[in-house]
């Protein structure tokens, strides 16, 4: 099996190769994002903080599918990469079609899950009566019925970056997200009867979800004959050794993931003890937060195949020139959108909802908020960074710190001694934490190469 994609790994300058992966993930990272913002926008147009309080609730367990298709396309992903770069095509192609239909098979059994118990885990994560029926509704048809096409394109996202193909992977976020924000509106307010705009946003990501994984299937259609990219089962018959590769950075991966949904199901009950109005306008903050987080998550998803390709064909300078690169970027991004958020707090929480109270606390909670963007995105580009060069030991320590080891502890605490401003203020002590040791593990670990 050919791969047309080698100029790509190995010759193109670095900036240029590393913008070409990531410009397209960035992009669809933000169209994503905005159709994620479109929910809580629109949402919010009710005037009714409740309905926001609920979408921002049963949103964790969304993104929970997250961790799904992380164990299968970041840990399929990062091996599929590293089998390119040691020329062995074959192998890489069966990490493909082993990845899929694993992804299928836990998406179905997550699914199943939240449908058996779609109110109880609504009540888990901080639903009140005043916002448990909302809640509900958008879990049952975003998770209950659209998990596996989710977790099935997100998979399939990844392993389209991992073999080179981030414009192809960007598309299909993008058009998911494009179709989003034109559906929302749609079954919000013209097909379905006021007051079911929470029932509206959820049908509305469900379909866009299902477009999405349908454009995927297209594409890999298209690509069979010249990827690695396969939808074949045939394939999917992996030995051991294989799946325990797969699963060494998938499975901290997911765990990573998990533990940060963990983290933030604790911060929303927490938050709900204060009130609802101060959980919406939490989740409108971290809502917004979310813009230069994507920015560089979408700097970490481009660069992750690069480091991973030429980590396998020991090209280890090139491959510290795709790091240096996007670890700068991401620092800049983050710099400058603290400024941004420190300045127009106010104006850009106001865009989402119009209720005074809500407002109040939502411009001092975005304020803090940002301050831990630089951390973030550090610390997320050396965990990809480990993950891509297959060290899952070193990513999943990293992983634990930030999220079990540090996060939640510190949470407690901070709330214990400083109430609502304390839980809001502990991503910056936690992520500042995790820098420092992921400073000194990332440096070991390119120390080892050296020598």
């Amino acid at each position: 099996m050919k791969n047309n994609k080698t100029e790509l790994f190995e010759t193109m300058p670095v900036g240029k190769a590393l913008l070409s992966m990531a410009i397209p993930t960035i992009i669809s990272q933000l169209i994503t994002m905005i159709y994620n913002l479109a929910d809580t926008l629109f949402i919010g147009m009710s005037g009714d903080p409740y309905k926001v309080a609920a979408a921002s609730i049963v949103g964790i367990l969304y993104f929970m599918l997250n961790s799904l298709a992380n164990l299968f396309g970041v840990g399929g992903g990062s091996l599929l990469s590293r089998l390119l770069g040691e020329k062995r095509e074959y192998n890489a192609k069966r990490v493909a079609s082993f990845s899929i239909y694993g992804s299928l098979v836990i998406a179905a059994l997550y699914s199943l899950g939240c449908f058996l118990f779609t109110e109880p885990l609504a009540r888990l994560l901080g639903a009140s009566d005043n916002t448990v029926g909302y809640a509900s509704d958008y879990l049952f048809f975003v998770v209950a019925i659209g998990g596996i096409p989710s977790t099935l394109g997100l998979t399939m996202s990844h392993l389209l970056r991992s073999a080179g193909y981030s414009k192809e992977s960007g598309t299909g976020l993008a058009i998911g997200g494009i179709a989003n924000i034109i559906l929302d509106p749609l079954f919000m307010f013209v097909i379905l009867p006021k007051g079911n705009e929470v029932t509206g946003a959820a049908l509305a990501t469900l379909l866009s979800n299902i477009i999405t994984l349908i454009y995927y299937i297209f594409i890999y259609y298209k690509l069979r004959n010249k990827s690695v990219l396969t939808l074949s089962p045939k394939f999917a018959n992996l030995e051991k050794d294989l799946i325990i590769s797969i699963f060494a950075i998938g499975l901290p991966s997911a765990i990573t993931a998990f533990l940060a949904n963990l983290t933030t199901i604790i911060k929303n009950n927490l938050t709900a003890g204060y009130g609802d109005i101060e959980l919406a306008a939490y989740g409108i903050a971290v809502k917004a937060d979310m813009i230069p987080l994507n920015i560089g998550m979408g700097l970490c998803q481009g660069m992750m195949p690069l480091v991973a390709y030429n980590y396998a064909s020991k090209n280890y300078k090139r491959m510290r020139s795709f790091t240096r690169c996007a670890q700068i970027s991401g620092i800049v991004v983050a710099v400058v959108f603290i400024g941004i958020f420190e300045i127009f707090a106010k104006e850009i929480v106001w865009i989402f909802i119009r209720d005074e109270a809500t407002i109040a606390y939502g411009q001092n909670f975005l304020r803090i908020a940002c301050l831990a963007t630089p951390f973030m995105i550090s610390n997320f580009q050396k965990i990809y960074c480990l993950q891509a060069m297959g060290k899952g030991k070193e990513s999943l320590m990293l992983g634990v710190f930030r999220q079990g080891l540090f996060a939640i502890p510190i949470l407690l605490t901070m709330n214990h001694f400083f109430g609502l401003y304390g839980v809001v203020s502990t991503q910056v002590i936690s992520d500042g934490i995790t820098f420092i040791v992921a400073a000194l593990i990332y440096r070991k670990v390119y120390k080892s190469l050296e020598n």
